[in-house]
């Protein structure tokens, strides 16, 4: 344990018990319950608009959390995490108009069928990697909206209302309804963060990252790689159908255009700006991307309302891919390690601070 429980002065730590620890001072602690109560307090302290783009967050947060476990810390490029949460999010639906379960039962079960089906797409990568795997999970992304599109049983991709939730008597209403589902989303993202942060620490977090670095090398120490790459697979899709279900409930019905492609594209743009093969990032990866979002849209509302271009010319229109597609462009060639990267330098500078060494 280090010498002061309230500073981390060195690195004092002399059995796997104590390196295994998430923690390493009491300073750290008393952060985190800071930042939770924080979290607590934040729907009395904003908005009800802002409100909805945080729950937003949340829910990306939880499927960036699966991108990142199967495209940051294995390595498999995968470009149909929207396909999965669509999986989850219609799974979710079924469960719950046809099989009437409540949501705490239904949104587990989207979370199931799209660990299936995220294993099954992901036998290609025993054979296959890098850009050939990237075609072979959007080729799952098309087909899987190609079905949904000839299902009737899915409304062929039309709305599927869901009930209204009621917890503990406390029912989701019109005027509620954000604040009503910030709670619920807030434990749901808390339990699989921290899930995902102790599965990294035991053997199989560290295959995922040894096949990711060198399967070669992997498979000669032991590790088995395709099962690896099966087990990122499933995990990965697991919370991107967690994602899907909340996402369902949330906007109170399943339409098929919320799990296009241009989802899974923001969702990897998501996981780069945050920082790929980091926990940090996939909190910090949405948060930019929403708010870079709601930027550009009064941005652009603004230039429409000045009139500064010829007539014709919808420049405004343009502005949100343009800061879209320049922020990936911008990160990849300047800071590839993405926010994550901007965390890890804040941190070591307050831990020696107002030291300079």
């Amino acid at each position: 344990m280090p010498a002061s429980r309230f500073t981390q002065t060195g690195n004092y730590r002399t059995r796997y018990r104590q390196d295994q620890t998430i923690f390493a001072t009491w300073a750290e602690q008393l952060s985190l319950i800071v930042f939770v109560g924080l979290l607590l307090a934040l729907p009395l302290l904003l908005p009800k608009t802002l409100l909805r783009d945080v729950n937003l967050i949340m829910i990306y947060a939880v499927a960036v959390i699966g991108l990142n476990v199967t495209t940051g810390y294995t390595g498999l490029i995968n470009i149909g995490q929207a396909a999965f949460m669509g999986v989850g999010a219609y799974a979710t639906a079924l469960a719950a108009t046809r099989l009437n379960l409540p949501f705490f039962l239904a949104i587990p079960l989207g979370g199931v069928a799209g660990a299936l089906v995220g294993t099954f797409v992901g036998l290609p990568s025993l054979r296959l990697k890098y850009l050939y795997l990237a075609v072979a999970t959007l080729a799952f992304q098309i087909i899987f909206e190609w079905t949904v599109g000839h299902l009737p049983i899915l409304q062929q991709g039309g709305a599927i209302p869901l009930p209204t939730v009621q917890v503990f008597g406390i029912r989701d209403t019109f005027f509620n309804h954000n604040i009503f589902w910030y709670y619920l989303i807030l434990p749901v993202l808390v339990l699989l963060a921290l899930l995902w942060r102790n599965v990294l620490r035991t053997r199989h977090g560290r295959a995922l990252i040894a096949v990711r670095d060198n399967d070669r090398a992997a498979a000669a120490m032991g590790i088995h790689p395709g099962r690896a790459k099966l087990t990122a697979f499933l995990i990965g899709s697991f919370y991107a159908g967690i994602a899907g279900g909340l996402f369902a409930y949330f906007q109170k019905a399943v339409v098929i255009e919320d799990y296009g492609l241009h989802i899974s594209v923001q969702l990897l743009a998501m996981a780069i700006v945050g920082g790929l093969g980091s926990l940090p990032g996939a909190f910090l990866g949405p948060l930019f991307i929403v708010a870079l979002d709601r930027s550009m849209e009064a941005a652009s509302g603004w230039l429409g309302a000045q009139n500064l271009f010829p007539e014709g010319v919808d420049a405004a229109t343009a502005l949100r891919p343009l800061a879209f597609g320049l922020t990936i462009v911008l990160f990849l060639m300047f800071e590839p390690r993405g926010l994550a990267n901007w965390w890890r330098l804040s941190r070591m500078y307050f831990k020696k601070w107002p030291y300079k060494f």
